[in-house]
C-alpha cells in the first residue's frame, strides 16, 4: 500500500552533518507513525528515532539524543532525520519504516509494516 524511498546518505567527516529524507507514496501517510532505524555491518538493526502521526511526539535512542532530530511534513509525504555531530559509530545503513497502527512512536522494529531500501551513511574519523 505504501512505498518508502530514503535519500540523503553519503560520506561525511566526524563532526559533520547530514539530512536524510524518506518519501512515501499513497494517501495515508499522515496516519502512519514513522521511524528511523539503522544497521551497521555485522550488527543487528537498531532503533534511532520515531515520530507520531502529527509530529507532536518524538522519541530517540539515547545514543543520538541531542544530535539527531526527526521531523515530518505530511503535506509532502516525507519524514526527515537531521543528523548533526556525526560520529564514526553512526556509520550504518539507515532505513525508514511506517507503522500503520500506531499507539505511539515505537522503538520496536516489529511494529513497523513498511520499509524503505535504506541509504548508506559513512562517517570517517
Amino acid at each position: 500500500q505504501v512505498q518508502l524511498v530514503e535519500s540523503g546518505g553519503g560520506l561525511v567527516q566526524a563532526g559533520g552533518s547530514l539530512r536524510l529524507s524518506c518519501a512515501a507514496s499513497g494517501r495515508t501517510f499522515s496516519t502512519y507513525a514513522m521511524g528511523w532505524f539503522r544497521q551497521a555491518s555485522g550488527k543487528e538493526r537498531e532503533f534511532v528515532a520515531a515520530i507520531s502521526t502529527s509530529g507532536s511526539r518524538t522519541r530517540y535512542a539515547d545514543s543520538v539524543k541531542g544530535r539527531f532530530t526527526i521531523s515530518r511534513d505530511n503535506a509532502m509525504n516525507t519524514v526527515y532525520l537531521q543528523m548533526n555531530g556525526l560520529k564514526p559509530e553512526d556509520t550504518a545503513v539507515y532505513y525508514c519504516g511506517a507503522d500503520r497502527t500506531p499507539l505511539f512512536p515505537s522503538s520496536w522494529e516489529k511494529e513497523y509494516d513498511y520499509w524503505g531500501q535504506g541509504t548508506q551513511v559513512t562517517v570517517s574519523s
